[in-house]
């Protein structure tokens, strides 16, 4: 039988273990062809694999732990092998999913994962949201999102054995989690702390408990110009508030830069009709609001767990600082949803020095283009990718030799109004401890005028073209009209 052939004689260990397994499970399958990995997701790893079942070309996709690892377990970590599990029951369930093949075992030898249906689509959230390809299909996404959701929600936890699987959080257990994660990493962002306090005193009343995808997101869908393709990346899928799927589908990280709400692609009352005709159950905007500021703090939290992985070395990749630089932007998003308000512009950053030939700014710009215009322009998948995440983390080094210590001082200044005493370094940590203690009130002008402003130089210098800043620094102008 074709299964029986075992093929040898690639250069690499990775693919000299896949093509083993492959052969070995895949029915009709005597070779891998190719297995290319793809630019996306931070956590987990995705594999292009092309293969020749029966005389014919095949494509395969593989999902696996980062770095072919195992996955640890937790409440919203359910791992892999639930993960694909999940896509099965999402797919009895109406939901487009691609079929599971095979879930790695540990004798493979490769970490945790499975192999699946290869499924043509787009899943780039910029490209949903841009691209004339989906004109026509984009009107429709919010609400049938929305249906989509509800089915997911509907799913029966007892029947499918997902009960025994995944783990339960309810909304206030969830914040403790996060804001014990954000802890953990010793870095003082006196917004996530403003916003765990903000959370933990408007919890939802009398929310359902249902499965939960947690990521479903634009990015995490796959489309083609006609209709929703697959829905992805059920890696954080728990029991819990079916709400928090819909608050995160409305957070403004995953809009592109677009106005509308909804994942950039569409309207509020869109996605709360679509959920509505398929639940039977009407959506209480107020608690989708609370799940999106959720949203805001959750993705603040979880970006900069990405450059704790990077300094204790567990993930090197260029693309780990750099997303943990995008924290300032949810953050940003937390202001203008608790508590908005205008903040005057940074100024924009200039040259460090004339006197330098050629300045340190110069020589950084040099070799961001070199990697923009030469690296990007011969390279293609991931080294693409990562190309275009190098360039854009230079970008940040130039702001921040320009407005760095201008933002720092703001930061004291402000610092020793609020605390009445000579401004130092420590004076950050005391804010976030008073925080943390409750000592200090949430509706305390000072303290919200500081945190604004804080945020605002920070984003200017992170990210100056997020809609976030551009939202904070026109607020007057939006009011006049």
């Amino acid at each position: 039988m074709a299964n029986d052939i075992v093929q040898d004689g690639f250069p690499d260990v990775f693919e000299e273990k896949l093509a083993r397994l492959l052969i070995k499970h895949i029915e009709g399958c005597s070779k891998l062809n190719s297995a290319e990995r793809l630019s996306g997701g931070a956590a987990q790893e995705t594999y292009r694999i092309s293969v020749t079942v029966d005389g014919r070309e095949q494509l395969l996709a593989l999902r696996r732990a980062s770095g072919g690892g195992y996955s640890v377990r937790s409440a919203t970590h359910p791992g892999l092998e639930v993960e694909a599990l999940l896509m099965k029951c999402a797919l009895a369930a109406g939901i487009p999913e691609p079929e599971i093949y095979y879930v790695l075992q540990r004798e493979d030898d490769l970490g945790d994962g499975f192999v699946m249906q290869w499924l043509d689509g787009e899943a780039l959230g910029a490209r949903i949201v841009r691209s004339a390809s989906f004109d026509e299909i984009r009107p429709k996404l919010a609400f049938e999102c929305g249906r989509l959701l509800a089915r997911i929600h509907k799913i029966d936890l007892v029947k499918s054995g997902l009960d025994k699987k995944l783990g339960r959080v309810s909304p206030d257990e969830f914040i403790d989690q996060m804001w014990a994660r954000y802890k953990l990493l010793q870095t003082p962002q006196p917004m996530i702390d403003y916003t765990a306090r903000w959370l933990k005193a408007n919890l939802p009343e009398n929310s359902e408990t249902t499965l939960v995808h947690n990521e479903f997101r634009n990015g995490n869908i796959m489309i083609s110009p006609s209709r929703i393709v697959a829905v992805l990346d059920w890696e954080e899928a728990h029991i819990g508030d079916p709400m928090r799927d819909l608050g995160w589908l409305c957070t403004n990280s995953w809009r592109y830069g677009s106005d509308k709400p909804v994942g950039g692609f569409g309207e509020y009352e869109a996605l709360f009709q679509g959920y509505e005709k398929e639940s039977g159950k009407t959506v209480d905007k107020d608690h989708v609001r609370f799940w999106e500021v959720f949203g805001s703090f959750w993705w603040a939290v979880v970006s900069l767990g990405f450059v704790d992985q990077y300094r204790t070395g567990t993930d090197k990749s260029v693309e780990r600082p750099g997303v943990g630089r995008r924290s300032s932007e949810a953050q940003m998003d937390c202001v203008n949803l608790i508590i908005p308000g205008f903040v005057e512009p940074f100024p924009a950053s200039s040259r460090l020095s004339p006197l330098d030939m050629p300045g340190a700014d110069e020589l950084l710009a040099s070799v961001r283009d070199f990697l923009r215009l030469d690296v990007m322009a011969e390279t293609r998948g991931r080294i693409n990718f990562m190309a275009r995440v190098a360039s854009n983390s230079i970008d940040i080094v130039i702001r921040e030799l320009a407005l760095g210590e201008r933002k720092r001082e703001g930061e004291r200044e402000r610092l020793a109004r609020l605390y009445g005493v000579e401004s130092n370094d420590q004076l950050r940590w005391r804010l976030v401890n008073d925080l943390r203690d409750g000592a200090l009130p949430l509706d305390d002008e000072a303290l919200i005028c500081h945190l604004r402003a804080t945020v605002v130089e920070q984003l200017a210098i992170d990210q100056p073209g997020y809609s976030g800043y551009r939202t904070s620094t026109t607020l007057s102008i939006t009011a006049d009209q």
